[in-house]
């Protein structure tokens, strides 16, 4: 029998945080508390996001409404690298940026914890950014799935490609 295998990776629902930055920016135009303050959150390029506001409290307020409309549309805010507010002439800057991908060093962490703390006979390769694991049983790479979400890791944590 053939060994089954899935795959550990890193990876941002780009339509979904598209979708969550749309709503954001609805929200922020209509609601009361952002007339007057020239609050705007917008694409920076591919894989960044800059919120726009008259003073620091309103670009956080903005940040949190974003971060609300992620969480409804089943995103994880890991994937989320946000900065400081920052000044910016009259306005307040927050810059985002998206983090994709697993980074090696964390790979070789999931990787070392699989092989002490998981089912014997699982192995785990590194393929660039994303980790396949495989085993002969099924229940073992099941184990392993439940393993790696205990952990609280730094970044965002999805498995596919389960055969």
């Amino acid at each position: 029998m053939a060994d089954s295998s899935f795959d550990i990776v890193s990876k941002i629902d780009r339509q979904e945080v598209d979708n969550a930055l749309g709503q954001t920016a609805r929200e922020v135009a209509t609601r009361f508390d952002f007339k007057g303050t020239g609050a705007t959150i917008e694409w920076k390029g591919d894989d960044a996001i800059e919120i726009t506001a008259s003073a620091d409290d309103r670009a956080s307020a903005v940040l949190d409404v974003f971060q609300q409309k992620l969480i409804k549309r089943g995103q994880s805010l890991k994937i989320l690298e946000a900065g400081e507010p920052r000044p910016s002439g009259q306005q307040s800057k927050i810059g985002i940026a998206l983090k994709e991908g697993i980074s090696s060093e964390n790979a070789k962490k999931i990787s070392k914890l699989i092989r002490d703390e998981g089912p014997k006979g699982v192995k785990a390769q590194i393929q660039g950014d994303e980790l396949r694991i495989s085993s002969k049983k099924r229940d073992d790479l099941q184990a392993v799935q439940a393993l790696v979400k205990a952990q609280d890791y730094d970044f965002a944590v999805q498995f596919t490609n389960y055969r």
